[in-house]
């Protein structure tokens, strides 16, 4: 069978195929997304999915204040959903996306803490600008599916998208440190456990070291009674999840726009990357992953979970077993719909201290920074061009400064202001340089952010912090 015109073609499969014996990988071959292996073994892989991704996944809502059960329970949605539209071709799980933290942050002040429920007119606002996210998303996977990614790659090059990406991390830095001076000890406990299962561990554990960090830090605070378990005595056994209706503010769009371009650049990485891993051409499936997602987030902003995104730490997984079968991820995902059905386990994680917060957000913002840095260096780009470098630096500081600009009652702050800088200030200095030919890329013989056009979007996620989170 051609598995590139397989691709190319939209093919569907209704059933897996069992991959030889259905029992062993042999050296040099893979499971493909439309194969399986037995049954027992499929279900053991998804279950390993679900455990890589569940210590990303829940830290975002413990961290925003949203109920943790309820975001468990749309990323399973969501799951079922990407792998229905892409047509059971592009294994993934949609775990809750880290871009969002900043702007849902700036909307609701991370104001909830262990036990204590979120301002509901804020969290509805923060909904309603993650249903924007959603819906912007999708319209660009439509167009993405109809005129392909060119356009992006033009829009932004591998300085700005790598500028917006870090500037996001690096704008949470406040909401790290207001956790860490609630237990400090505690802090320093989980970030030390969180390095320290990153270098002593191989494999899957060394990829879960934000769960084992955040595992080791809640035996800590327990032991230093710090955690509350009064609101676990109380809840159910078995139950839907608490879902909540949006509200929406066009005050507060501004916040949450910017971070389609880190979801964009997040997917098209995580394409490239399976299609890498599995030598099948699924450039034709991006649209489709694209919409895929914005569709789930949208979907999960009505409701009251996280956005969504695609997962390295599944990333992770696929290429330590070499098993890409999206029948292991539709088994992923009725295990977390199962477990986001049961509320004693939702308030067992919601108990979570804001000491051990602290810890895993140090770390964790401080990688979503660096992510950024990551792609300018995959995709080399040269900061002694001053167009690159007065990029960078401006909307970093913006975002880290969190500049603010309130026009006629419109709120723009640093997240926004230093996105709509990155572009604003490549595009503007690009074009002003060529026009009076100090264009220092194109003296030497070539635009560097026109020479790397395959890796451009790769960087992003492609491979990222191996598990340690988006």
């Amino acid at each position: 069978m051609d598995t590139h015109s397989s691709a190319r073609s939209g093919h569907r499969s209704t059933r897996w195929k069992l991959h030889g014996d259905g029992r062993t990988v042999r050296p040099g071959e893979v499971v493909q997304p439309d194969e399986r292996l037995t049954w027992p073994r499929t279900i053991g892989i998804g279950a390993q999915h679900v455990v890589a991704m569940f210590g990303a996944t829940f830290l975002v809502p413990l961290l925003t204040g949203f109920p943790p059960s309820t975001t468990l329970f749309f990323t399973a949605i969501g799951t079922l959903l990407f792998l229905l539209i892409t047509r059971g071709m592009l294994p993934s799980y949609l775990g809750s996306s880290f871009g969002l933290l900043a702007p849902i942050g700036a909307v609701t002040g991370f104001a909830a803490g262990p036990g204590e429920t979120l301002d509901p007119t804020g969290m509805a606002l923060a909904q309603g600008g993650i249903i924007s996210v959603g819906v912007t998303l999708a319209l660009v996977g439509l167009v993405v599916h109809f005129a392909g990614t060119r356009w992006i790659e033009v829009t932004m090059p591998p300085v700005v998208t790598g500028a917006i990406v870090a500037l996001i991390g690096f704008n949470l830095a406040p909401a790290a440190w207001g956790w860490v001076q609630k237990a400090p000890l505690t802090a320093a406990i989980t970030v030390a456990a969180i390095l320290l299962t990153t270098v002593l561990f191989k494999g899957l554990i060394g990829r879960l070291s934000i769960l084992i960090g955040v595992l080791i830090g809640y035996v800590a605070a327990w032991l230093q009674g710090e955690v509350d378990f009064s609101t676990v005595r109380e809840a159910s056994w078995v139950g839907l999840p608490q879902f909540h209706a949006p509200a929406f503010d066009l005050g507060y769009l501004s916040l949450f726009v910017p971070v389609v371009l880190v979801l964009l650049a997040e997917n098209i990485g995580h394409v490239k990357s399976v299609a890498a891993m599995t030598g099948r051409d699924l450039d034709p499936v991006t649209g489709r992953a694209l919409f895929a997602d914005g569709l789930s987030t949208v979907i999960a902003g009505t409701g009251g979970g996280s956005g969504t995104t695609t997962y390295a730490e599944n990333i992770g997984v696929m290429a330590a077993t070499r098993i890409y079968s999206t029948a292991a991820y539709v088994v992923a995902a009725v295990i977390a719909l199962v477990l986001s059905l049961l509320p004693k386990f939702g308030e067992i994680i919601a108990t979570i201290p804001p000491g051990v917060l602290g810890g895993a957000a140090t770390v964790l913002y401080g990688m979503i920074g660096m992510l950024g840095v990551r792609i300018w260096v995959e995709n080399r780009v040269d900061f002694s061009d001053p167009i690159n470098l007065n990029t960078a630096a401006v909307a970093l500081i913006v975002a880290i400064g969190n500049y603010a600009w309130a026009p006629g009652g419109m709120v723009f702050e640093g997240i926004a202001l230093g996105s709509a800088a990155a572009i604003g200030i490549y595009q503007g200095m690009k074009l002003i340089a060529r026009w009076r030919g100090t264009d220092a890329s194109a003296r030497s013989g070539g635009d560097t952010d026109e020479t790397h056009e395959e890796t451009r979007l790769d960087g992003s996620r492609q491979k990222s912090v191996d598990a340690q989170g988006e």
